[in-house]
């Protein structure tokens, strides 16, 4: 049903944002997976390995989001955390142009990706080949990786090392909306564990 009142497609807007969230407090799978990831980003950087991140659209701000508040800061004044979003407009050109755009990730992860760094790859489907790809390259490397998707996950959920799957299948806003959530979280217990 459409809505013209404006104030009302507001409230509405705001309403399916806090049942979704209200929601995921009572999803015992949505949670545990968060503490996963918790656990896995605060070992590798705790021992001295490096986040990698990527996506696509607003997946990719999100993804340039969460390397910005490790490399610089998120609450606490902290030393800065080795963190990259595989972002670089002339390297996803170029890379692009000369390999295809399914490459434009996993090329950067070979480049600058070791044994144990963790690669946060977020994709509302799951089903992004670019993405996908760079996890492929990533568990060939030795690296861990960790997804933010959305309505189960997609071939990447299976792929992963540990999928946080936002349970929501209308709309890629209202899961984008969650994994910002999530990567506040994540920042929140990495400084908590290690500052």
């Amino acid at each position: 049903m459409t809505i013209h009142d404006p104030m009302k497609r507001i409230q509405q807007h705001f309403e399916e944002s806090a049942q979704l969230a209200q929601q995921l407090l009572g999803d015992k799978a949505f949670l545990e997976a968060m503490q996963q990831g918790a656990e896995l980003l605060v070992e590798a950087l705790g021992s001295g390995h490096k986040i990698l991140t990527c996506g696509n659209g607003g997946s990719m701000c999100d993804a340039m989001h969460m390397a910005e508040e490790l490399s610089g800061k998120y609450r606490e004044d902290r030393p800065p955390f080795a963190a990259l979003a595989m972002s670089d407009a002339s390297a996803l050109t170029c890379i692009g142009n000369d390999y295809g755009f399914d490459q434009v990730f996993s090329r950067q992860t070979q480049a600058l990706g070791k044994p144990g760094d963790v690669l946060v790859c977020i994709s509302t489907s799951g089903n992004s080949q670019n993405v996908l790809q760079a996890a492929r390259k990533a568990k060939e490397l030795g690296m861990h990786v960790l997804s933010l998707t959305g309505n189960g996950g997609g071939a990447l959920g299976d792929l992963a090392d540990i999928d946080v799957s936002v349970p929501w299948s209308g709309f890629a806003d209202r899961i984008q909306e969650v994994h910002i959530r999530c990567i506040h979280s994540w920042i929140d217990a990495i400084e908590h564990e290690l500052v």
